[in-house]
């Protein structure tokens, strides 16, 4: 295993290398890599590849080590040699390890800093979920994540950690690198003593391995207690520095100003070699020690082990303050090269047939061999459900419907939905299904309400329920939601995951929801309620943004129907396209202002009805019947404006000016088949006929230059109406007229535009 950590150290070294110095680069820009961060990985991650993992566990590692797993893969067999010089160049190697792009084997899509080591968190959650509903899931291992020291700095983690569902995870491993350096700077102080309590106090087994067993056998000698103590008390710049000193410096820096007597005698006694190699046997470079540690952590609750390391370990750059993306120059990879006996002419080299490590290497890539994780069953999701839709109902209001609906119209399509919610289920109208299907737990909980007949929520807990509830973060509710909508890819069985959140806090929760899609997590996104059509909660509860970012979101569809239908529509829809090979993650927004469903004007005939439908999940429809040319001009409304949208129309038309409208149910679909073709094509020309130019009146509740793009179909005139400033309490009339949304709003655009 020691000549394999060499040979994985140059490896990663020269892959980086490789991609630097050996490839042609006339843009001036940086290739860049990661040759320390990864250095300091290198004996963590043999000792697990190379003896501990087993094929069912999943790890998550850090982004700046990805030289490292690939450099591993290779001598596991998984990745062809071809690929070793081509990290960060189109069809090669990905900067950060990609579950969806690199070649090799991949459990995690890293690169978020602190995103992609809460990943094991949710998946932990998602295989629990998933062995508790479908027989014959496949077995999961430990969900193992390596992470940088500074990667502890973000919240995403601690927002994890400290969820109450976490300490129940035994299979969770997390192994923290702790070379106490960041990009900038060397970590200031000692600040190990905090961590290791905030994991303890979240219910963490913590596991700190400091030092190597040489130097552990040198601190029981006379005066190795004292080198102890001198060491432990040492800020991190002081041995960040000492490691950058002459080997004849060290004693003297060692002793300091005032030496005890028998550290003194105990530097005395040693070769000035020795000692400078003794200082840098940390406990995350002894393969031995962290063979058994990793052999002995528990399973009964999470684990963390704290190993300190060097970055840059074993390279020129070594515990450099500035090495973080450095590159060694050509002299420093032939040194490298010679510490770990390659050479820089041929750096692909691989072991001997017949020697040790290459036997080793055969062995365990053999023990970490997967089978394939296909999906074992279709799943149909039905276009539409028995049940009409007559009263005034919100979109919210039709999405708890809906889904007490499925359970009973389509049941083995619900038994595939969970739900998720970070503490806002029962005010997201997700109380009917929670009834109906229950919370899920990973073990039997006592509901201490049963006899309670008051309560209209029926909070049961039980390991056959289908709601998960989070805490009140944001991040963890779509960290889930990309596990679960992973399970498919990960164990062959497919989850339709539905999360719940605010629509205010979208962008709160954007950057990990969107990695999660990047990782290949598919799910349904439901922000409600949005807009200022919550007047009375103010600015603080009112969304601006979320229609555009559902638009620019890639790997996602934005929906915002204005209907009960339509939302019956384009959710069926949305739920068939999750949890499948070449499917995608959909973003709602919801209201929860009711809306008579008359107002759609859905026709009764059948194959009318199909027709609306198909048009519904294309993006959109003309819900007045006027021809098109005789248009004066066409309004464009999305989502909860459709009444004043409709109401400014019927002004119009009775003040003599003929006005179309139309109501869109996805601007992203809309906005894909104008730009891109893609899609149903065809949307446009039924809603925005060419032959049939008017100007345009588009209505938001949201900004408007969402819908901005309608002006370039047929380069029609255009009056973008919407939010724009933060909102403030009132009543629904006042909130709209203030964002000049409303009826007056509507019509005053539209006489403006053609000149009255």
């Amino acid at each position: 295993m020691s000549e394999i950590a060499r040979r994985v150290r140059w490896l990663s070294a020269a892959i980086v290398d490789a991609a630097n110095r050996g490839r042609l680069n006339d843009t001036g820009i940086k290739v860049g890599g990661h040759q320390a961060s990864s250095a300091s990985m290198v004996e963590i991650m043999v000792a697990l590849w190379f003896h501990n993992l087993t094929a069912v566990d999943r790890v998550s590692v850090k982004p700046h080590a990805s030289p490292v797993l690939h450099a591993i893969n290779y001598l596991l067999g998984d990745l062809d040699r071809a690929y070793l010089p081509t990290l960060r160049s189109k069809g090669g190697l990905q900067s950060y390890p990609s579950r969806a792009k690199d070649p090799d084997t991949v459990d995690f899509s890293t690169g978020s800093v602190g995103i992609g080591a809460t990943a094991t968190i949710w998946a932990a959650i998602a295989h629990r979920y998933l062995r508790s509903k479908f027989k014959g899931t496949p077995p999961a291992g430990r969900f193992i994540s390596l992470l940088g020291d500074a990667e502890l700095d973000e919240g995403a983690i601690w927002e994890a950690v400290a969820d109450p569902m976490v300490s129940q995870l035994g299979e969770l491993l997390w192994i923290v690198d702790l070379n106490r350096q960041s990009l900038d700077r060397v970590v200031p102080g000692i600040q190990i003593d905090r961590l290791q309590g905030m994991f303890e106090a979240a219910g963490w087994q913590v596991v700190t391995l400091k030092w190597g067993e040489r130097i552990s056998r040198l601190f029981s000698q006379p005066g190795g207690e004292a080198l102890r103590q001198r060491l432990d008390a040492m800020p991190n710049e002081e041995y960040q520095r000492l490691l950058r000193a002459s080997p004849t410096d060290v004693a003297s820096r060692l002793a300091g100003a005032d030496p005890a007597p028998d550290l003194s005698a105990l530097l005395a006694r040693m070769d000035t070699a020795e000692l400078s190699a003794v200082v840098r046997d940390l406990g995350g470079h002894d393969l031995g020690l962290l063979v058994r540690t990793l052999r002995d952590a528990r399973s009964d609750r999470p684990t963390v082990i704290f190993a300190y390391t060097i970055k840059g370990c074993g390279l020129p750059t070594e515990g450099h303050p500035n090495n973080h993306s450095s590159l060694l120059s050509e002299s420093q990879m032939r040194l490298l090269a010679e510490r770990c006996g390659t050479s820089l002419e041929d750096p692909w080299r691989a072991f001997g047939e017949e020697s040790v490590p290459a036997a080793l290497c055969e062995h365990r890539s053999r023990d970490l061999a997967r089978g394939a994780s296909a999906c074992r069953e279709e799943v149909n999701v039905p276009r539409s459900l028995a049940h009409a839709h007559r009263r005034p109902v919100s979109t919210q209001a039709a999405l708890g419907r809906l889904l007490r609906d499925l359970a009973n119209d389509a049941p083995s399509i619900a038994a595939r939905v969970v739900t998720c919610s970070p503490d806002v289920a029962s005010s997201t109208n997700l109380g009917g299904w929670i009834n109906k299907t229950g919370v899920w737990s990973s073990g039997e909980r006592i509901d201490w309400f049963a006899d309670d007949s008051e309560r209209l929520l029926r909070w049961a807990e039980a390991i056959d329920g289908q709601h998960i509830e989070l805490g009140i973060a944001e991040v963890n509710l779509v960290g889930l939601l990309g596990e679960l909508g992973a399970t498919w890819s990960r164990w062959g069985q497919r989850l339709i995951p539905i999360g719940t959140i605010y629509d205010p806090f979208v962008s709160r929760a954007l950057e990990p929801w969107s990695s999660g899609i990047y990782a290949g997590g598919q799910s349904i996104l439901v922000g409600t309620p949005s807009g200022v059509t919550l007047a009375p909660e103010g600015g603080a509860h009112q969304s601006i943004t979320t229609p555009s970012i559902g638009l620019e979101q890639p790997g996602c569809t934005a929906w915002e129907p204005a209907f009960a239908s339509d939302l019956e529509w384009c959710m069926l829809h949305a739920m068939s396209q999750v949890g499948l090979a070449g499917g995608t993650s959909a973003y709602f927004r919801l209201s929860t202002r009711p809306i008579d469903p008359a107002l759609a004007r859905v026709p009764d005939d059948p194959v009318l009805k199909e027709r609306r439908r198909r048009q519904v999940i294309a993006g959109g429809y003309r819900v007045t019947d006027n021809d098109p040319s005789a248009e004066n001009v066409t309004l464009i409304g999305v989502g909860a404006v459709m009444p004043e949208v409709l109401d400014a129309a019927r002004t119009l038309n009775s003040a003599g000016v003929t006005a179309g409208v139309v109501c869109l149910t996805s601007p992203d679909l809309v906005f894909r088949a104008m730009n891109e073709g893609s899609g149903d094509a065809t949307v446009l020309d039924s809603l925005l006929p060419r032959q049939a130019r008017s100007p345009l009146v588009t209505v938001q509740d949201g900004h408007p230059h969402t819908l901005a793009f309608l002006a370039g179909w047929r380069g029609d005139a255009i009056r973008c109406l919407g939010v724009r400033h933060f909102g403030q309490s009132s009543d629904l009339h006042d909130a709209y007229k203030l964002h000049g949304i409303d009826t007056v709003g509507i019509v005053d655009a539209a006489l403006r535009l053609l000149g009255r």
